[in-house]
C-alpha cells in the first residue's frame, strides 16, 4: 500500500532552496529526486496556504482568506479523504493545521498531543510557539511514523518562516536556518526512502527581504517541490506548477480519490504515475 510523507517548510523560497539545501540538490544531481519551482496561491500566507496544500481549493471558495480567519475548513481535506479509505494519518505540525482539519479554537493543553481514531488527523503532535526548534518537529514527525506507521504523515516546521520574520530573506539567519532544515532531513530522509516512502518536500510561501510575505512579489510566492519517489523521473524541471496542484498530487500517489472541488492537475512533467 503507499504511504506518502509531505513536508512543509514554511517560508522557504525557491533561490535559497536551491542554493543553500545541499543534501536535497545532491539527490537532484545524482538523479534521486525532482524538483519543481511552484507558484503559490494568494494570499501569500500561511493559514490560508496550509487551507490550499491540504484540500487543494483557492481561497475564494473555502473562505480562509486570512490568517486571523480561526474556524474548521469547511472543505475535505487530504486527511478526511485518507481515513474514508482506511488509511491511517498522523501530523507534526504548527496548531493551525489542528484549528482547520481536528477542532478551533486549539486548546493548549488538551490538543498539543492528539490520539484519536475517529479524527481525520487520527495522531499529531501540535506546537504553538513559532520558534519551536525544527530538530524537535522533525523529531516529533519520525516518533509518529515509527510508533503509529501512518500511510499519510504531515510534518510542517516554522524554524525558517521565524527567521525570515526576524531577521529578513536576505540574511544569514533565515539563509542558516535552511542549511539547518537541509541537515535535519538528511539524517531522516535516507531511512525513508529506504522503507519506501513517497516524499514531498515543500513550503506554504516564500519570504521578502522585510521579512515579510502576503503579497504577489516572486520572492513571495515561489517555492520549492523536491519529489523523492519511483513515481517522479528524477530531474530539475523549470516549469511552474500550480500550487493547487499538490493535494491532487498527493491523492494520487496515496491512490485514493480526490475530493470533488480539487483541481485536476494537467499534464506534469516528470510524473510517472
Amino acid at each position: 500500500m503507499n504511504k506518502l510523507i509531505m513536508v512543509v517548510l514554511d517560508g522557504l523560497r525557491y533561490d535559497t532552496a536551491r542554493q543553500s539545501m545541499g543534501y536535497l540538490n545532491h539527490l537532484v544531481e545524482h538523479k534521486r529526486a525532482a524538483v519543481y519551482k511552484v507558484v503559490s496561491e494568494l494570499p501569500s500566507l500561511s493559514r490560508p496556504l496550509y487551507e490550499v496544500l491540504l484540500t487543494g481549493t483557492p481561497a475564494w471558495l473555502n473562505g480562509i482568506t486570512a490568517n486571523h480567519i480561526v474556524r474548521l475548513s469547511s472543505q475535505t481535506s487530504i486527511f478526511h479523504l485518507a481515513r474514508q479509505q482506511g488509511l491511517r494519518t498522523a501530523a507534526a505540525a504548527y496548531y493551525w493545521v489542528s484549528e482547520l482539519i481536528q477542532r478551533a479554537p486549539f486548546h493548549y493543553a488538551e490538543d498539543r498531543e492528539q490520539h484519536d481514531e475517529t479524527k481525520p488527523i487520527q495522531h499529531g503532535k501540535f506546537y504553538f510557539d513559532d520558534s519551536y526548534p525544527d530538530s524537535h518537529l522533525l523529531l516529533d514527525g519520525e516518533v509518529l511514523r515509527r510508533r503509529w506507521d501512518p500511510h499519510f504523515l504531515y510534518i510542517h516546521s516554522m524554524g525558517i518562516d521565524d527567521a525570515g520574520h526576524k531577521y529578513g530573506a536576505d540574511s544569514k539567519q533565515y539563509r542558516g536556518k535552511a542549511i539547518e532544515a537541509d541537515s535535519l532531513l538528511a539524517a531522516l530522509v535516507p531511512g525513508w526512502m529506504e522503507e519506501g516512502y513517497h516524499i514531498l518536500i515543500t513550503s506554504d510561501h516564500g519570504m521578502n527581504t522585510d521579512g515579510q510575505h502576503g503579497g504577489t512579489g516572486y520572492e513571495e510566492r515561489e517555492v520549492p517541490l523536491y519529489c523523492i519517489s519511483p513515481a517522479f523521473l528524477a530531474g530539475d524541471y523549470s516549469r511552474e506548477i500550480a500550487q493547487l496542484w499538490l493535494a491532487p498530487l498527493c491523492c494520487r500517489l496515496l491512490g485514493i480519490p480526490m475530493s470533488s472541488a480539487m483541481m485536476i492537475p494537467a499534464d506534469w512533467e516528470g510524473l510517472q504515475l
